[in-house]
């Protein structure tokens, strides 16, 4: 492990090394305030655990014609997600070969021409291939000077990328998404609309926020009028196996991994799929309990639940009968993390006639706000000089987890 990064103040005031850092935490505590606040840290997080691990970059129905892109940003890195006039779509990296300036400077778009880089004019195409650069030598070898690109799959209808030179394996995760998803009908769904919020917190905070429900109670009262979990630390069992039953009724086949456990997956992306029951009187995750969206993929009717799928470290998904969200957790600096939240309806749905846009995207949009003003209360409180983590809950265990995980990682 680096030894370099040395300058770390945990509770106490003692000055330790990353190494001394990582084996005083206390387990089932939070994090020290280092791990959240220092900019050295921060790196490491992306050099060790972020970058290494796929991420979901969107949907396929983004990117639905030739030529059609949008662009993703993780920490410094930007990468435009397009699909080429070969239909083949790919991750480039939007990075100019020849004096490294940003190539496209457009969020989203369709550039059936390629992308010319806006300070010298070299012309890439939709592949990624350099295809003009002025006023260089006939010898010039065009190329060599391509785009680079990242590793991408897709799957279920979902873009994954990883800026890993030899990427982690993807099995576990064609299992959680084929087995819940699927279902659904993902792959033949498109995008009612997206969403960015702006986080004023560590994506560590992000992501131990969205992993447990201990704040969903006092925090998120809309989400927890419809869903069970987050009125009982376990479910009623009686209710559970009703809506596995309806759920694998109509083709849903959950198989509940282990998470965060990447000793039990060498090589492999972590990975699962679990289901959860809606309260009583709700069918959907709506203001009223009521539908939404017409119902997608194999659903003939409502099972009462909603599907979680969990794909490394970063993307999140939830399933409903009539619509699905996609939560993708983008880390920036040490302080700030953007949160895109996406809607899915089925690829036949017309906005007006089928679903209305607000009563659709109601509860996930008061939700993220919700958490982005807890998360960013969260961050305020660890920059005190006086911060001291507390046990965690028995509701906070995938909190906990994550921070096992996260620490096995980053060493």
């Amino acid at each position: 492990m680096d030894t370099f990064i040395d300058h770390l103040e945990i509770e106490g005031g003692k000055r330790v090394t990353l190494p001394e850092a990582i084996a005083a935490q206390r387990p089932g505590q939070p994090l020290s305030r280092c791990f959240y606040t220092d900019p050295a840290i921060f790196q490491r997080d992306l050099q060790r655990m972020v970058l290494r691990h796929w991420h979901c970059a969107g949907h396929i129905s983004m990117v639905s014609q030739p030529g059609d892109f949008f662009v993703i940003e993780i920490g410094a890195e930007s990468v435009i997600i397009i699909r080429g006039q070969d239909d083949n779509i790919r991750g480039l990296l939007n990075v100019c070969r020849h004096r490294g300036s940003r190539v496209c400077i457009e969020r989203t778009g369709t550039a059936r021409n390629g992308f010319t880089c806006p300070y010298h004019a070299w012309n890439y195409g939709t592949d990624g291939e350099l295809r003009a650069a002025r006023h260089l030598p006939a010898e010039f070898e065009k190329a060599d000077y391509g785009l680079k690109q990242v590793h991408l799959r897709v799957i279920e209808g979902l873009i994954f990328i990883t800026f890993a030179e030899q990427p982690l394996g993807l099995t576990h995760v064609e299992t959680a998404l084929r087995g819940s998803m699927c279902a659904y009908g993902w792959a033949e769904a498109k995008v009612a609309h997206r969403e960015t919020y702006s986080v004023t917190g560590n994506w560590k905070l992000v992501m131990e926020n969205y992993w447990e429900c201990y704040h969903c109670s006092p925090a998120h009262q809309e989400f927890s009028r419809a869903h069970a979990m987050a009125r009982h630390l376990y479910p009623d069992p009686a209710l559970m196996a009703q809506i596995f039953a309806r759920a694998t009724a109509m083709g849903v086949e959950i198989t509940e991994m282990d998470h965060l456990a990447p000793h039990a997956l060498p090589g492999e992306e972590t990975a699962d799929s679990f289901r959860s029951p809606l309260v009583a009187g709700f069918v959907s995750g709506s203001e009223d309990g009521g539908p939404v969206a017409p119902l997608m993929g194999r659903f003939t009717g409502y099972d009462g639940g909603v599907t979680f799928s969990d794909i490394g470290p970063t993307s999140n998904f939830l399933a409903y009968a009539d619509h699905g969200v996609i939560y993708r957790f983008m880390p920036r600096t040490v302080d700030r993390t953007e949160m895109e939240v996406i809607w899915l309806v089925r690829d036949d749905a017309k906005e007006g006639v089928d679903y209305d846009l607000d009563r659709l995207t109601w509860l996930w949009r008061v939700t993220s706000i919700a958490d982005k003003r807890i998360i960013e209360l969260n961050q305020q409180g660890v920059n005190s000089a006086y911060y001291e983590p507390g046990p965690y809950t028995p509701m906070e265990t995938w909190s906990r987890r994550f921070v096992d995980w996260y620490l096995h990682e980053i060493a």
